[in-house]
Parts: C-alpha cells; structure tokens; sequence
C-alpha cells in the first residue's frame, strides 16, 4: 500500500524532531560528561568587574558577589583572592564591594568577567604556599597518574581528590592546616585531568570509573608507609571515595571519609547543570538518558549501587542548602538514616564544592575534631 504523501510527511517530520530531541539531550548532558577543569559550571554565574582601588573591587550585584567568605576570582588568564563584602565602603545599587587579597596573575579592569571559584591557590603547594612537597606518578589501571605528596609524621594519610570541573589545585585550601598536624597529604589527579591520562571515551562518569584512580592512590599510600588512610573528597571526588570505601580490595585500610559536597544521585547534577544551560524541561530527560547510553552510566535506583552510600567508617559531611548542583537534602538524609557514623555539618550561604570558602576557620575546626582521634 502506498502512504499518502500527507502522511509521509508527518512521519518525516516525527522522526526528525526525535532525531532533534536527542541531540538535544545529548548536548544538555555535556554540561557534566564534558565539564572541563578549572572552568566554572554552568550554574556559577559570570559577574562583570566594576572597578579596583587599593584593597577591595567592585562587581556585579547578585547574589554570588554577596556571599559569605573567601573565594578565588578567575577571570580568562587572570585569579585573585576576595574576602568579604566590606561594610564600610559606600556600593552602588548595583554593585557589590569586596575586600581584594591579592592578584594571584594577570590583571582585573573594568569591564572584565570573571567568575568565583573555589580555589584560592594556583599553582603547587610550593609556589603557592610555600609548602615542601613531592611530585610523584601513582600507578594507575590507564597509565600513570600525577599528585602532589606534602609528607608528615603522621601513619595517617590523606587522599585528596577534586571533584567536577576543578583540579588538584582545590586541595591546596586545606594543605596547610593538615600539614601544622604533620598529616601526609596525597593530592591526585585523576584521568581526564591534565598531565593524567584520559578516560577511553573521553567522558566524566561521576565517579563510575575515576574511582580506580582513587583506589590506585590508595595503594601508593599503602605501599608507601601509610598504615591507613582517610579520603576526602569534594563533589564526586566525595562519590569516589565513597566507591573506594565500599568497592576497594583495600577498603580495610580506610579509616574515615570527609565528603564536602557529595554528589549522591549523578541524575539529579545532570539534570542540574543541564537546566543551567536553559535546557528546557522536557529535554532533561533525554539528558539523562544520553548520559547513560553515552557513558554507561548505572541508574541511581540500581540495587548494585545501593550500598555504596552506606559508609562503614566514621564520615564528616559539610554541605548546606544553597548548593545548586548536589542536593543536599541527599546528605541530610544520608545522615539521618547513619547517624552512628554519620555527621553532617550544615554550611549556609555556599555554592558547590565550597564550603570551606564560607567560613574557613569553622571548617577547619571541625575538621580538626573529625581527624583528632584517626590520626
């Protein structure tokens, strides 16, 4: 039978809006498999620079430019430190006045955009905070894996590992209190970073695979004269670690787990970062589907996985309610359901990945409580 042409052309046109609907979900989901380090994530918005004067700049008011805390500055080529909003300064209705650090590299004028970042130190341990340390290659199951070693007293390591679209760098916010306590620090960077090698498709998998890279350094420590070892972990390097802890042929030898941030159901980031680009709604989706189908990505309802997210090990969550890309009422639950092992600590007023940035010292103290009886 011979299909009218009326209906043909409806078919057509049906099969070439599905082809456009996944290729759509497959470009929405690249805001997570292809996230490139040191870039800022879709959800962090690019404020415009007003202005310097000896001490403090000026931006774009909005409600990043008002938090809390230290943060870096980047911007194309250049990194600055800003510290608070100043109080005693006169800002306009549409600007924002924060106390400037110092200018890590390059330059900020007006008329420059620039983004916060977690990261308030570029470079290595020994440039940027004067901190002795080792570059050392952990043998890794895709070839060898770049990290910085910081060595210390202690029989106690910990394994830093960076999370989505940042780098070995973010470890440097918390290398200098571990080292006052003489804590050997192992800071990796995992495949698809730079200077590691790349991941066979060329794809994030939330942790999915990255976290043999984990398990390889926990090794190195190992063999290295670690006696144990704690793993902390930001984003889904938290997700790697809790892999590690549950998965790891040495998982006896990790002795706790400090996740800031975790990344507790990959389908709800993506969806996220891809409702950051403007996705629309009906796209997410097929998002989530691409992600799947293009990194063989397990469902987070999957029985398989369901143990991963049930530490056997004392853990120290810091996470709070602002954080745009990891739910953290997925942390408060977590808690709530192991709360012998279990601590969370509520950060307010912090993005993804930054909770250490909103209040520096708190963190730090409670971290030092957390890590007292391990070491």
């Amino acid at each position: 039978m011979r299909i009218l042409p009326a209906t043909a052309a409806a078919v057509t046109a049906a099969l070439a809006a599905g082809a456009a609907s996944v290729a759509a979900g497959r470009l929405a989901s690249d805001a997570a498999l292809k996230a490139p380090p040191g870039r800022p994530l879709p959800t962090e918005p690019r404020l415009t620079v007003h202005g310097t004067a000896a001490g403090q700049i000026t931006l774009t008011r909005d409600l990043a430019a008002l938090r809390p805390g230290r943060y870096g500055l980047a911007g194309d080529g250049s990194h600055a430190v800003v510290g608070p909003v100043l109080g005693t300064v006169e800002h306009g209705a549409d600007t924002v006045v924060r106390r400037l650090e110092r200018v890590t590299h390059g330059t900020f004028a007006a008329g420059d955009r620039a983004w916060f970042t977690p990261n308030l130190h570029v470079g290595d341990p020994a440039s940027a905070l004067g901190l002795d340390h080792d570059d050392v290659e952990i043998p890794g199951e895709l070839g060898p894996l770049p990290a910085w070693f910081l060595p210390g007293s202690r029989s106690t390591w910990v394994i830093a590992v960076h999370g989505l679209a940042a780098t070995r760098e973010h470890a440097m916010n918390l290398m200098a209190p571990l080292s006052r306590r003489h804590v050997p620090v192992l800071a990796l960077a995992y495949r698809g970073d730079v200077g590691a090698p790349s991941s066979p498709d060329g794809l994030h998998h939330f942790g999915e695979t990255e976290w043999r890279d984990v398990d390889a350094a926990v090794r190195y420590a190992l063999d290295h004269g670690a006696r144990q070892v704690v793993l902390l972990g930001w984003s889904t390097g938290a997700t790697m670690a809790l892999r590690v802890a549950a998965l790891s042929g040495v998982r006896e030898y990790v002795a706790g787990l400090v996740l800031d941030s975790p990344v507790l159901s990959w389908e709800t980031t993506l969806r996220a970062l891809a409702a950051a680009r403007r996705t629309p709604g009906a796209l997410l989706p097929l998002a989530v589907r691409a992600a799947q189908g293009r990194a063989g990505l397990h469902a987070d309802h999957d029985t398989g996985t369901a143990g991963l997210y049930r530490p056997a090990v004392p853990t120290l969550i810091f996470h709070g309610p602002d954080d745009a890309v990891a739910p953290w009422r997925l942390s408060r639950r977590l808690a709530g359901t192991h709360r012998r092992l279990v601590t969370l600590h509520t950060v307010e007023d912090a993005p993804h990945g930054a909770m250490w940035n909103a209040d520096p010292d708190a963190y730090e103290e409670i971290l030092r409580r957390f890590m007292t009886p391990l070491v």
